[in-house]
């Protein structure tokens, strides 16, 4: 059996990190193709080191997110490998443009991380899990929510509830990140004492929300580390941004120094649906400076607290940010990996 796995942004490279050796455990052959969507090192070469994946069969290095562009080079590599199943992960473009080149050539699709909604149509995030659950034929829910969405959606494909691949990366290696990483050391932090900020999505790289959110940063009495996306640092410096003074730019982090980072901070700051799930692992606040989330139980158990890009409002709940006494288990047992690896073993060629 043989799959063909559609990886290109950072957070996939996350996710497919232990998936991909659960599907080697279950003797499944995997291709895997990197769009080239993130092409800097640090949001990509690295998660390869530090987990020690054979590097992919094909990378398209695109260096562009447009799915024009991905699709037909995903559609050609589908028709040459002729997989039984393409995987894609997530959200982003090349999720879709891999879920489209599925459908041209006739290919079974998985979707993994179906399900989740924010609410919010303008984030093409959003519109990218719709149109790719409607076409998926296997598709991989983190929880209950996601599965009743999908139900209430009547998608056609079969749904399986295996829970949060990334549960199965942050519980693995969240001990070897603290054990490894000197990044606390190398920027001077004590445990306990700093906010960990990360913000790149499209919206909030504009030069006026961003420098809301980095006015909402400073306003914080934290020490806050800004380990910055190659767009955010690009919009601060054409733009002339003004970084105030407790806000740390500092290049991209790989995996490890930054689970070691958030693991251990006061509170995290971003706009990262992954990094919303990872600090509630960890047991850590988090304040989400988007209007939505896809996340929507760390939320309701008062564990993430939405702001939006309001500098009066980011400010005001890093200082009151507190994670709840008694916080249930979301999204998984840290075997999601496992589960998905035997659905696709057990999947017919043609599920219905």
């Amino acid at each position: 059996m043989k799959v063909l796995s559609v990886v290109g942004n950072r957070p996939q490279f996350i996710k497919s990190a232990l998936l991909s050796v659960a599907l080697r455990d279950a003797e499944i052959d995997e291709v895997v193709v990197h769009t080239g969507q993130h092409y800097d090192p640090e949001l990509s070469r690295v998660f390869f080191e530090e987990f020690r994946l054979r590097d992919p069969a094909h990378s398209l290095d695109l260096r562009s997110a447009d799915t024009e562009r991905m699709r037909p080079r995903i559609a050609e590599l589908l028709l040459t490998e002729e997989p039984d199943w393409a995987l894609v992960y997530g959200d982003t473009n090349s999720t879709l443009a891999g879920a489209e080149a599925a459908i041209q050539t006739g290919v079974s699709l998985a979707h993994v991380e179906a399900g989740l909604r924010s609410g919010d149509l303008s984030m093409p995030e959003e519109r990218t899990r719709i149109a790719v659950d409607q076409i998926a034929d296997l598709l991989f829910c983190p929880d209950e929510r996601s599965r009743e969405t999908l139900l209430s959606e009547a998608v056609s494909g079969r749904i399986d509830m295996v829970g949060d691949v990334m549960a199965d990366v942050a519980i693995r290696f969240a001990p070897v990140a603290r054990k490894r990483s000197t990044a606390l050391q190398r920027f001077g932090l004590e445990p306990g004492s700093y906010v960990v900020a990360t913000v790149h999505r499209e919206a909030n790289v504009k030069p006026r929300r961003l420098a809301r959110i980095l006015r909402g940063l400073g306003e914080s009495e934290l020490t806050v580390l800004l380990p910055a996306h190659p767009r955010t640092r690009t919009t601060i410096e054409k733009a002339g941004l003004q970084v105030p003074a407790g806000v740390h730019v500092v290049e991209p982090l790989g995996y490890l120094d930054l689970a070691a980072l958030v693991s251990q901070a006061r509170a995290v700051a971003t706009d990262s649906g992954g990094l919303q799930k990872e600090a509630y692992w960890h047991g850590v606040p988090c304040v989400t400076m988007r209007p939505s989330t896809e996340w929507v139980d760390t939320v309701v158990v008062g564990a993430n607290v939405l702001v939006d890009d309001d500098p009066e409002r980011i400010a005001a709940a890093l200082e009151r940010a507190r994670m709840p006494l008694d916080r249930p288990r979301l999204y998984g047992d840290g075997h999601a990996s496992q589960r998905i690896a035997a659905a696709l073993h057990a999947a017919s060629l043609s599920p219905s």
